[in-house]
């Protein structure tokens, strides 16, 4: 492709790719239609949406979108002629999804002999459009895949559960988009919204929880991926008062996820890793679940993984996030502080991954130092090097209420910390606040 230079007739005005299925808006400009729907499920809820090039109204409903075959044999004439040259050869769209074939995708989900083929039809449905995608959103599909998780959970079975969770989980952008839009004459019926569906109850959250309970068969994280993901999504849909009233068995399950995944032989799943703390952080708030989480045994998890092979920065950040809500209680300080790696960990992240680390690590170190502070734990602040950490903290170019909290810090325990080899450490605390 290096070595060739692509007519900019063949090229999308949006994604500057050759477009594989080129279709014609009322403005004349002509966009590859994964684009454009891309761009006008953007644009739903908008009442200017604007065509890209001319600014020109344009309506949101795809099916003011013409085909343009004539372009697309063009473009498959000159791809054709390239091919050797790398060019790909580009395969003619196919047809758009209707109603009578989705409609017996989900006759045949009903039935034992067929489910399974259903619902790998419907997946690669899916996966192959955001138009198929769009669409399978505002017809039953997502009630449909809710309803399947829910009765394997009630049954006992496993077949097919893999395949509904990535169903859902390529679905559920597309649901919310679409049932945001309903309102619109062309929303095409509107999409099911999903909170009736998983966020008014909390059995489908049980049926999530089941299937994270399931046994790993040769190292195969899939499932339990797909399943941490999907209850991510599911928490931040639930209404709070239920979230309120998991029990110890939830929080014990996703600690138990969280360390089946970090001790795994195969790479780790960071999407299912983030997925679970942000269940953690969306749920720790709500009633007493900052106690069942720590009693969970999560804050020692944390540090642990924390410790771990080097991660992402955003895992990490999320990492230390949950920390300093769980050290926010007297229960979460008391584990933290049994850990014999805890204070060193939060000391050696300190300044080596993102401000938002920093922030949770002197968030912890200041809970630390104002409530739970035995004279070992100090002594043992400065053995560790986060007495050094905080004094370096002063000295880098960080936000001031970063400095100001680890002056605090430094300022709590002056007396004790006297002898410190950090000469930095007479000067911040000479002066009374």
């Amino acid at each position: 492709m290096a070595e060739i230079k692509v007519p900019e007739l063949l090229l999308c005005p949006i994604s500057l790719e050759i477009m594989k299925d080129p279709v014609t808006t009322v403005t004349g400009i002509t966009y590859d239609r994964e684009s454009i729907e891309e761009w006008l499920q953007q644009k739903s809820n908008k009442k200017d949406c604007m065509c890209p090039v001319t600014k020109q109204p344009l309506p949101t409903d795809p099916h003011f979108l013409t085909p343009n075959h004539t372009l697309r044999r063009f473009i498959q004439g000159w791809c054709s002629a390239n091919q050797s040259n790398g060019v790909d050869r580009i395969t003619t769209p196919r047809s758009p999804l209707d109603n009578s074939q989705l409609h017996k995708l989900l006759t045949d989900l009903d039935a034992p002999r067929t489910f399974q083929t259903s619902l790998n039809k419907m997946h690669d449905l899916a996966t192959q459009s955001q138009r198929n995608r769009n669409f399978m959103a505002q017809q039953p599909v997502p009630k449909a895949m809710v309803q399947f998780i829910t009765t394997t959970f009630k049954q006992g079975e496993t077949s097919g559960v893999e395949e509904a969770l990535r169903i859902l989980r390529l679905l559920w952008r597309s649901t919310s988009s679409s049932s945001s839009s309903s309102s619109s004459p062309t929303g095409g019926g509107g999409g099911t919204n999903m909170k009736p569906l998983v966020g008014e109850t909390l059995d489908f959250i049980k049926s999530l929880t089941w299937i994270l309970q399931l046994p790993i068969i040769d190292n195969d994280l899939n499932m339990v991926n797909e399943a941490m993901q999907i209850l991510k999504l599911t928490i931040e849909i639930t209404d709070s008062t239920l979230l309120g009233s998991l029990n110890h068995e939830f929080f014990k399950q996703i600690v138990s996820t969280m360390r089946r995944l970090s001790k795994s032989s195969s790479s780790i799943p960071q999407n299912a890793l983030k997925s679970a703390l942000h269940v953690l952080i969306e749920t720790c708030p709500l009633g007493r679940n900052r106690t069942k989480i720590v009693e969970s045994g999560a804050v020692g998890e944390l540090i642990e993984l924390s410790m771990d092979k080097p991660t992402e920065k955003n895992l990490t950040e999320l990492i230390f996030k949950v920390l300093g809500q769980l050290c926010s209680c007297a229960e979460g300080r008391e584990e933290f502080l049994k850990h014999p790696a805890g204070i060193a960990v939060v000391s050696k992240r300190t300044l080596r991954v993102s401000a938002a680390t920093d922030d949770g690590a002197l968030h912890v170190l200041w809970l630390i130092s104002k409530f739970s502070a035995t004279s070992e734990v100090v002594q043992e602040m400065l053995r560790v090097g986060a007495v050094s950490k905080l004094c370096m903290v002063m000295q880098a170019d960080c936000a001031s209420y970063l400095k100001q909290k680890a002056t605090d810090i430094l300022r709590f325990h002056s007396k004790a910390w006297n002898n410190s080899p950090c000469i930095q450490l007479y000067l911040l605390t000479r002066h009374p606040r």
